[in-house]
């Protein structure tokens, strides 16, 4: 299957799939080493991702002399939102003795952190991009009947500028983008691909010696956080909708977790939603109405509540009953007993839920423990 006829279908809409810059760089460096060998100049260049696909594409900024052969791709994300789309990946190849040296250049970030894919010191390109541009020089070595060696240098002179779009400074990857990619295929709006970078920064901050780690959905729960009396909430996660992949993959790695998010998001976790995002589950007034009757509100309170289009609606008419406190208390008890059965023993799980209106809602049992972790 060639790339161009590749299609994934997210929330009933068809979506071109691209490639990754891992792949860029792997097309450029072949073409160089083609055109060191063979001394004849290509315009394009074909391989094999993978994924399985063929991956055609053209070359710009093309370059032979005696000494080196450089040239660059575009990067194509398909239909995906991708700050790399449209950037230029370089790649320029000289002949060594032996070996194959590949090493990251101007745009390419660096690795300051543990935990990442590749140590620290060195330039950010992954595994799967460092296997495919080795593979793919030792298969054209062999076409020519070459027994040297190849050093490749991997430069993006965009990737600097386009990396304070990314997650690399998070990560604590500086200086430019990553090559990355593990399939060679950008699949548009892939939640394995978010899930991914969570598990990555989840595996910075245990790298880093934390045995605790503060977590929340998006930038609501992270500014919260940080208005918290005596909590450092610059080093919180960000787990999106992906509450239960986030609770797996500590329990993977052995580390106790506080979620720390707002109601309309966290009042799903009562009801033991663990992907929170509208298209899986809403239930978000039918488990505050439940809750409502279960600390004794009347059935019409029931019914107003369940009538709701947003959560801090529901809490007004909760307020207005008197009965906040003890819905608050509620939903705390349930969402502590479903992190505790996704978690199932292994880690130590406790959450924070506040309201946007209404402030702090409340805690569950271990909250105010685990977050002396985040003491300052």
């Amino acid at each position: 299957m060639e790339i161009k006829d590749l299609y994934v279908t997210q929330n009933n809409k068809r979506l071109r799939c691209g490639y990754t810059t891992g792949t860029c760089a792997t097309a450029a460096a072949k073409a160089c080493a083609y055109m060191l060998l063979s001394r004849k100049i290509v315009d394009t260049v074909r391989l094999r991702v993978p994924k399985g696909v063929d991956v055609t594409v053209e070359l710009h900024d093309i370059s032979l002399t005696g000494d080196y052969a450089r040239c660059s791709v575009v990067k194509d994300g398909g239909d995906d939102i991708d700050a790399t789309h449209g950037m230029k990946i370089f790649s320029r190849v000289e002949l060594t003795d032996s070996g194959i040296d590949i090493d990251g250049g101007e745009g390419i970030g660096r690795v300051t952190k543990n935990g990442l894919d590749q140590p620290v010191g060195n330039a950010a390109i992954n595994s799967t991009p460092r296997r495919m541009i080795t593979n793919e020089l030792q298969s054209v070595a062999s076409d020519f009947g070459y027994k040297g060696g190849f050093s490749v240098k991997v430069y993006a002179p965009e990737g600097e500028k386009v990396a304070v779009k990314t997650f690399n400074p998070n990560l604590g990857i500086l200086g430019g983008i990553s090559i990355l990619g593990t399939s060679g295929i950008v699949e548009p709006m892939s939640e394995s691909a978010l899930i991914a970078t969570i598990v990555k920064d989840m595996d910075v901050r245990k790298a880093e010696g934390r045995k605790t780690l503060l977590v929340v959905p998006g930038n609501y729960g992270k500014d919260f956080v940080e208005g918290m009396p005596g909590i450092d909430g610059e080093q919180a996660v960000k787990c999106s909708n992906f509450v239960g992949d986030m609770l797996d993959h500590a329990c993977e790695i052995g580390t106790d977790i506080v979620l720390v998010g707002n109601l309309g998001k966290l009042v799903k976790l009562a009801g033991g939603i663990m992907n929170t995002h509208s298209r899986n589950a809403d239930c978000r007034m039918e488990i505050l109405a439940t809750n409502a009757a279960l600390a004794g509100g009347d059935i019409e309170l029931v019914r107003e509540v369940a009538l709701c289009n947003t959560t801090d609606d529901a809490l007004d008419r909760i307020v207005e009953a008197g009965l906040k406190d003890r819905v608050s208390e509620l939903l705390m008890k349930a969402i502590d007993k479903h992190m505790k059965h996704r978690a199932g023993g292994a880690v130590r799980t406790a959450a924070v839920v506040f309201s946007t209106k209404y402030g702090l809602l409340g805690k569950t049992e271990l909250a105010d423990e685990m977050l002396e972790a985040y003491r300052i």
